[in-house]
């Protein structure tokens, strides 16, 4: 896989967002929803543009880069404002060159925090799909998690990564509603065929239960892994098995 660097465009005045072109001609755009805490890494950028895809990394506002404030507003608004912007015109910070794509066809990945992002933007009808990996489908499960309940999490964000993200008390604490930013909330509005979930069983991060569940309810496409833990996007698509099964919902 040839690797230069990734690009860099500044979206709404706050979202700062990475993206690699594809290494052919296409409309075919993936936009990658990442999740928290986590590092902003390229490498999954390259190897989506590597198999004919635009590949796009946003920040969330309030996250990393971008201006905002975290959940000040739901996560999958910003990944809207990033596909306004590919299909409207947006610029590469680095040597101020404009693109603009005709008719493009949107996936969003989501990995844990991202899951719901990537389920709520398919809302969307410009949205072909969206593949999740380990999401976090009920956030007032995942608010008595023995292992990463979500008080505890939010306490420590702060100090473990400063300035990486930055959200509010009561911001945060919309997260244990149910209601905000919330897969379930929406569940009677989604389209089923939309809708791929991978989750392993031994998940102790985010337990693999509320995905199976909802995807019995929504009736979407599931694939449940004994083994993998909380699984990694970039670690699981780097795989011929899963990328086997992944590829045919990103067409």
């Amino acid at each position: 896989m040839k690797k230069v660097y990734a690009l860099r465009t500044l979206i709404k005045k706050e979202i700062v967002t990475e993206f690699v072109p594809p290494v052919r001609k296409s409309n075919k755009v993936v936009i990658v929803c990442g999740g928290l805490p986590s590092y902003p890494s390229r490498d999954l950028l390259f190897l989506l543009a590597s198999k004919g895809y635009w590949a796009f990394f946003p920040r969330y506002r309030g996250s990393w880069e971008s201006g905002g404030r975290l959940l000040k507003k739901s996560p999958h608004l910003d990944i809207i404002d990033v596909m306004d912007a590919v299909s409207s015109g947006f610029t590469d910070l680095w040597d101020n060159k404009k693109y603009r794509l005709k008719n493009p066809s949107f996936y969003i990945l989501g990995g844990s925090f991202g899951g719901p992002a990537a389920i709520l933007a398919s809302l969307d009808k410009r949205v072909k799909s969206a593949v999740v990996f380990s999401p976090v489908i009920d956030w007032q499960a995942q608010a008595k998690s023995p292992i990463e309940p979500l008080d505890r999490l939010g306490k420590f964000i702060r100090p473990a990564f400063g300035e990486g993200y930055r959200f509010s008390d009561k911001d945060w604490a919309k997260l244990g509603t149910g209601r905000f930013y919330s897969p379930l909330a929406v569940l009677d509005k989604l389209d089923k065929k939309k809708i791929y979930i991978i989750h392993a069983q031994d998940d102790e991060i985010v337990p693999a239960a509320p995905s199976i569940g909802f995807a019995k309810a929504l009736g979407c496409k599931l694939t449940v892994l004994k083994k993998g833990g909380h699984l990694s996007l970039f670690n699981n698509l780097r795989r011929a098995a899963i990328w086997k099964r992944v590829r045919p919902f990103l067409r």
